[in-house]
């Protein structure tokens, strides 16, 4: 009789903490994915690095450039210097204040187009330059069941929503794959999507890539809710149970 009672209350248990291998897994469509061409774009508050260099002898010429001394007057726009080169932080209308050529836009450029703009403006004072662009703090924020959840800033400008995942330590075994909120800022207005982490067509989607200062959120599976409110109570049955089982077995002496 006790082990009846015993072996129903663990197959019990079982089944409530079975979880399905499609909630579970990823990409599990893999072998439909297409290729998605994306390209980051510059956005406000993006710190730049710039590099100017030039192929002549007289290096003095990039100099302006590239000096920390020279002060960015941008109103809301810092600067700095970073080894070689100087970074600009994009005001909110997407200019930063380049020495001698004064205000240049570059939000809502790609890499490409920014340095083609940089380099059409910089010709005017320097013959053949050599210029590099780099944005050096590429922030998100990551919440919910994740192992690692915080604020994070990546070297790099090209960050997928996997990725990100990966360095806040991944999801949790209670974390929902299929529901991956995604907040987006984009000019003040916010935007959002749900994505689907078990299915790989996400990665067709415009928040496969990261922007600048994402917000993800991990929302808690059933396990997780059900975990969180019936905890004390489970606590509560098993010494209900071993109380039961306790006078079962004087009884039945």
């Amino acid at each position: 009789m006790i082990k009846k009672i015993t072996v129903l209350f663990l197959i019990a248990i079982a089944l409530t903490s079975c979880v399905s291998r499609k909630k579970i897994v990823y990409f599990q469509n893999v072998s439909s994915l297409s290729d998605n061409n994306y390209e980051p774009k510059v956005q406000p508050d993006d710190e730049v690095l710039i590099i100017v260099n030039v192929t002549s002898p007289n290096e003095a010429l990039a100099a302006p450039f590239n000096q920390s001394s020279v002060v960015n007057l941008t109103p809301g726009a810092g600067a700095g210097q970073s080894g070689e080169g100087r970074t600009y932080r994009v005001d909110k209308d997407g200019f930063i204040q380049l020495p001698l050529v004064g205000s240049i836009k570059l939000g809502g450029l790609s890499r490409q187009q920014a340095l083609e703009e940089l380099n059409k403006e910089v010709k005017k004072y320097i013959s053949n330059p050599i210029i590099t662009l780099r944005v050096t703090n590429f922030k998100f924020t990551v919440l919910g069941e994740v192992k690692l959840p915080g604020t994070y800033t990546y070297p790099g400008e090209r960050l997928t929503l996997p990725e990100a995942l990966g360095l806040a330590g991944d999801l949790t075994v209670y974390g929902k794959r299929n529901n991956v909120l995604v907040i987006r800022d984009l000019s003040g207005k916010k935007t959002y999507n749900y994505i689907d982490l078990t299915k790989v067509d996400f990665m067709q989607s415009e928040f496969y890539y990261l922007s600048q200062n994402d917000l993800i959120y991990i929302e808690p599976n059933k396990t997780a809710v059900n975990s969180s409110a019936t905890g004390r109570d489970l606590t509560i049955a098993i010494s209900s149970l071993s109380v039961i089982i306790a006078i079962i077995s004087i009884i039945t002496r």
